[in-house]
């Protein structure tokens, strides 16, 4: 799961970007607006965390604005506790939540994994799959009732594939799932997640589609 997190306060940023890269998510930083209306012409994100208050303008018309072109990326606001007003105004922008400061970074975590569910039109926040269950929020997989050991990364590929499980996805949109700005990417990073990820859930358990991509076994072919 990809985020965009938008912050101007340094150290915040720094701590927001380890904090969600541990709970799973692959994260792009950047702490202004005009930064991140960059970022966002040029990858498709998951969801944003956004600050209100930047240094070069307001997070909430930055959402307005992504609103108005009707985009629906799920949005999870980081406003100041005690500024009832400035939180309905960014629920009136189209915010789906809000976190206010200081907060829980488990918190954090947990509502933009529910933004991005509800996003997505999922009311369980477990997928599961031909006996394969993936939880996102402790980041544990079981097959059959009993546990299997996954990476961060191969995670994050399984959970892409079951998250649109009738879908096919290309090499080239789980690399951006899996691997941010700053992260150094092999050729062949994909193709070694998903041999790791045949040898421990079945070689048959994800399918590749010669020159698309790969989808799980038992999806409809396409």
């Amino acid at each position: 799961m990809r985020l965009l997190v938008v912050e101007d306060d340094e150290l915040l940023l720094d701590g927001l970007s380890v904090g969600l890269g541990l709970a799973g998510f692959t994260v792009d930083a950047v702490s202004a607006c005009e930064d991140a209306r960059a970022a966002i012409a040029a990858q498709a994100y998951d969801g944003i965390v956004l600050d209100v208050m930047l240094p070069d303008g307001s997070g909430l018309d930055l959402l307005a604005s992504l609103r108005a072109r009707g985009s629906a990326i799920p949005v999870v606001l980081l406003t100041a506790r005690d500024q009832v007003p400035e939180r309905i105004a960014g629920l009136d922008a189209g915010a789906d939540d809000y976190v206010g400061k200081p907060f829980d970074l488990d918190e954090l975590a947990a509502r933009v994994r529910a933004a991005v569910r509800r996003g997505k039109g999922r009311s369980s926040a477990t997928l599961r799959w031909r006996g394969v269950e993936l939880d996102p929020a402790s980041l544990t997989a079981l097959r059959d009732g009993e546990p299997v050991n996954l990476t961060r990364r191969e995670f994050a590929v399984l959970a892409a594939l079951m998250e649109r499980p009738q879908g096919v996805l290309s090499k080239a949109g789980l690399e951006d799932r899996i691997y941010g700005w700053q992260e150094e990417l092999e050729s062949n990073a994909v193709e070694v997640h998903v041999h790791k990820l045949r040898s421990k859930l079945g070689a048959d358990f994800i399918k590749t589609v010669r020159g698309v991509g790969y989808r799980l076994a038992g999806a409809k072919e396409t």
